[in-house]
């Protein structure tokens, strides 16, 4: 019997050891050098100023929701009780402030991302395999390390949406008192990722369309209460439930009021505190201002050198220089950069906001794999139902089953809020950047880490060696171009030899 307790609890060690290495790893990555560049990098002119201003009691105008300025002005009035990270110090915000005081909260939140990936990932189809390689994708993403190294905001749009799709689907696990407890937190999630930016609601435009295809595919198959009482060996056939698939026992009095009235309640109590410094406009004009602000912004390069068409995102075409400087050792010591590496005349220090380029290349491809597997599912599954007399139909429902295993829902899951994340930028007009696809990119390297984890479990050495190979190419490539990041002093070949697209310029 103890023999037994310890081969159950081993893997669960492996597993959590794991995503403990992976959050050290996170962390210390985005707090290495935090104050670096003592300026206001990229939106920072805009987000920590706005911060501070909420400090200050200095009115101002925010053309976004402003639940990212209230935690990072939380995170400045820590910072500066802070006894550390007062290495340098500017006025840039409005204030004297460290540039540890307006990113240190920024990293802390962002180092949890690979987690929270990691706990989706396991929700969806409980393999501790799964969560683990997702985690690992996540932390070695470059737009997720340098967005949680500043003080910018998608890094809170992102885990608020996470963290609401998660909370809905442990809620399906969960009865009474403690389902309504996950679901009113993810209705506040949601509610959340909308008060940083509207493109949050994208995971609850996700979240109900899961809702429809799940109730849809439900109502296809019919009734299938009396599956339970199916004879021993036919029960065999019968799929154990995915979480996604439990989401039909969501009454719709649950629905409606942590899917709908709970979002739009916590959206509008974020309000509260702009409003009191700034009560004109208010909160409905407010919302037409932000409307008809982000509506006169045009697009094209003469508006913003980096601005990047929705469709150029997967494979990252177009990403963002948000910190470029050349430094000479002739030259006077700048007081925006760090000290230059000793026996250096001249180098580049950049920091290119962009993704792990093999983790987004190779995730785009998984999503393609992943979607034809789906659609030639859905194709299989209608023929044989076309063809199919009403009483065969009957007799073999436990093998008509769509989709039959919870992997399959898993692949629904991912295409649908992918592209809820994705295709309702196709019809903006106003200049776009490569950090808007983070959501999407979320559900991109779930799929890829699927493959990868299906791949290491096969019998064949082959797609096993596949498996290992995809690891390795993408931890290598974080590696590789870790240094414009993390903005790492670089000669003037070693920073070409990372610009392997023209277009990343």
């Amino acid at each position: 019997m103890r023999l037994n307790k310890t081969q159950f609890k081993k893997p669960i060690v492996v597993f959590s050891l794991g995503m403990l290495g992976i959050f050290l790893f996170s962390l210390i990555l985005r707090f290495w050098q935090l104050e670096r560049f003592n300026t206001l990098v990229f939106d920072e002119v805009y987000y920590a100023k706005f911060a501070n201003n909420y400090l200050t009691k200095t009115p101002f105008f925010n053309a976004h929701p402003p639940l990212s300025q209230y935690i990072i002005a939380i995170g400045i009035a820590i910072g500066t009780h802070l006894p550390f990270g007062k290495t340098a110090i500017n006025p840039l915000a409005g204030s004297l402030l460290s540039p540890w005081d307006y990113r240190w909260l920024n990293a802390l939140t962002g180092s949890f991302i690979p987690l929270v990936v990691g706990a989706l990932a396991y929700q969806l189809v409980r393999r501790h395999s799964y969560a683990l390689i997702a985690a690992l994708f996540a932390a070695c993403d470059g737009l997720f390390l340098v967005e949680s190294r500043y003080a910018l905001n998608n890094i809170y749009l992102v885990l608020f949406g996470i963290l609401g799709q998660l909370f809905l689907l442990k809620s399906v696990d969960a009865e009474g008192k403690k389902r309504w407890l996950w679901l009113i937190l993810a209705g506040i999630g949601f509610g959340a990722s909308a008060a940083i930016k509207w493109n949050g609601l994208w995971f609850l435009f996700g979240t109900y369309l899961i809702l429809i295809c799940a109730w849809t595919v439900n109502s296809i198959q019919g009734n299938r209460e009396d599956d339970e009482q199916q004879t021993e060996e036919n029960s065999t056939l019968i799929p154990a439930k995915s979480p996604i698939q439990k989401l039909t026992q969501l009454t719709f009095v649950e629905v409606w009021l942590t899917l709908a009235v709970i979002p739009i309640l916590v959206y509008s109590i974020s309000w509260i505190p702009h409003l009191l410094l700034n009560p004109t406009p208010n909160f409905w004009q407010m919302q037409t201002e932000i409307l008809t602000y982000h509506q006169r912004i045009k697009s094209g390069p003469d508006v913003h050198p980096y601005c990047a068409a929705w469709y150029t995102w997967p494979l990252m075409l177009r990403p963002i220089v948000y910190f470029y400087k050349t430094a000479s050792s002739n030259a006077q010591p700048d007081p925006v950069l760090p000290s230059l590496p000793e026996g250096a005349n001249k180098v580049i220090f950049d920091v290119h906001a962009m993704g792990n380029p093999f983790l987004w290349w190779l995730s785009t491809l998984a999503l393609m794999l992943v979607a034809g597997i789906l659609v030639h599912r859905i194709w299989v599954w209608w023929k044989t139902r076309s063809e199919a007399s009403v009483e065969l139909i009957e007799q073999q429902r436990p093998i008509l089953f769509f989709p039959p295993t919870a992997e399959m829902w898993l692949t629904l899951y991912l295409i649908v809020n992918w592209m809820a994340n994705l295709l309702p930028w196709v019809k903006v007009t106003r200049c776009i950047f490569l950090y808007h696809y983070m959501g999407c990119s979320v559900f991109a390297s779930l799929a890829l880490a699927w493959w990868t984890d299906r791949w290491l479990h096969s019998p064949q050495t082959r797609l096993r060696g596949m498996g290992v190979t995809i690891i390795f190419l993408v931890v290598g490539a974080f590696i590789f171009w870790m240094p414009i990041y993390l903005g790492l002093p670089l000669s003037q070949i070693e920073w070409k030899i990372r610009m392997w697209l023209p277009s990343w310029v």
